[in-house]
């Protein structure tokens, strides 16, 4: 593809929130031109499948593909893949690749995501020792697995235990390594969390809670992690899902203000004029909690993708989403909104020894958060409760019997 050196809009990240700028500037009448730059060989895909269906081999990678190929010529988006940006430069208005090219803007747009948090002990370079981010680790993942049979699992969030879940619906024997005491610990209660634990080791996981991994041992290739005090995990796999931190390299080069991720506004503007930042990447002021927050997911993608693409058009408006997250593991399916770490009550919606049942966060009496487990209805709900800011009777949210949304 013959690029120009001068685009309107210059988009830094090819994943899902850069994708999903470019699509709604188009949407919403923007004609200017665009350049969306990634430094992965693929057309921008979805990540929440790759330690789901496309582990499981029930999707190939065409199925990943956040639009189909033309779509991006069609619409008048230029791409350049296999492009690493390797400066930006606000006063010149100027990007640089990695290959030397430059490319001017009237706006830039980080989308840049996040980089993969990786274990820093002894063995962790060891064949057999993965990160779960992108296609090209779930190709070196499902590569290993036929001639795997024990795999070792750190972290306990999203990506580890869905992981976890697709290893055992391989036959896979697994373990579970997690330095805090319970499952999802920084995203959700003890009562959703023991839950979650209980499904995994109904199917067959072991856990080892308040443990870190000293260190992995083997011939070349993975044969054991030992933990902190001294136990051997046999394993000739391990995946390491200890999180992502955002990625601001650039943006720290080019005098950008950060703090564990670009800072911006409501609008998600950064301190530079014209330049924004979106997605894993970004951090701004949430409506529905106190602070500033990094969010990690999908709809935020999204969202904040909206919210800049109206910046650029001239109709600047707050974000004003209310945060959503869903995980898969086996045939349970866990739908979160809004964020519920400052909860002062937690009331528990139907049976917590079966599903669905779902655990309410309010603050106050006013409803900030819900946890659902195969209850879809409780939660599109309780999404319009805490947008709303409402304060139902306790009572009336703690009976199944009475649909939530009779209450908003």
């Amino acid at each position: 593809m013959d690029l120009r050196t001068s685009y309107d809009v210059v988009i830094v990240g090819a994943g899902h929130a850069g994708a999903a700028l470019a699509i709604a500037l188009r949407q919403k009448g923007f004609s200017g031109s665009i350049l969306l730059i990634g430094d992965e060989p693929a057309l921008p895909y979805e990540r929440p499948p790759l330690s789901k269906d496309y582990l499981l081999g029930k999707i190939g990678a065409e199925h990943l593909l956040i639009r189909p190929a033309e779509f991006w010529p069609e619409n008048k988006v230029d791409l350049a893949v296999r492009c690493a940006v390797q400066e930006l430069d606000p006063d010149r208005r100027r990007v640089t690749l990695s290959d030397g090219r430059h490319f001017s803007f009237g706006w830039c747009v980080l989308a840049a995501g996040g980089k993969v948090r990786r274990l820093a002990c002894d063995g962790a370079e060891l064949g057999g020792v993965h990160t779960l981010r992108n296609v090209s680790d779930v190709e070196h993942i499902r590569d290993e697995l036929d001639a795997t049979s024990q795999v070792a699992v750190v972290g306990a969030g999203y990506i580890g235990l869905e992981f976890a879940a697709a290893a055992c619906e391989l036959g896979k024997r697994v373990t579970v390594i997690e330095t805090q005491q319970r499952v999802l610990s920084r995203v959700t209660s003890p009562v959703i969390s023991r839950f979650v634990e209980e499904e995994h080791i109904r199917r067959g996981v072991s856990f080892h809670f308040g443990q870190g991994v000293r260190a992995f041992r083997g011939e070349g290739a993975l044969q054991e992690a030992i933990l902190d005090d001294g136990t051997a995990i046999p394993a000739q796999m391990a995946i390491c899902g200890i999180g992502i931190d955002a990625e601001t390299r650039l943006a720290e080069q080019a005098g950008l203000a950060c703090d564990q991720g670009v800072l911006v506004d409501s609008c998600f503007r950064t301190s530079a004029p014209d330049i924004l930042a979106i997605g894993d990447c970004s951090r701004h002021p949430n409506p529905f909690a106190d602070g500033l927050w990094r969010l990690e997911s999908v709809q935020h993608a999204q969202d904040s993708a909206a919210t800049a693409a109206d910046a650029i058009i001239g109709n600047a408006l707050p974000y004003a989403q209310v945060p959503t997250f869903w995980s898969q593991q086996y045939d349970m399916r866990l739908q979160s909104a809004g964020l519920s770490m400052a909860a002062d009550e937690i009331i528990v919606r139907g049976e917590t020894g079966s599903t669905p049942f779902s655990a309410i966060y309010t603050r106050e009496g006013k409803v900030i958060g819900i946890d659902a487990i195969n209850a879809p209805r409780d939660f599109m709900a309780a999404r319009k409760l805490i947008k709303q800011g409402a304060s139902p009777d306790r009572d009336s949210l703690r009976d199944p019997g009475i649909p939530l949304r009779s209450l908003t």
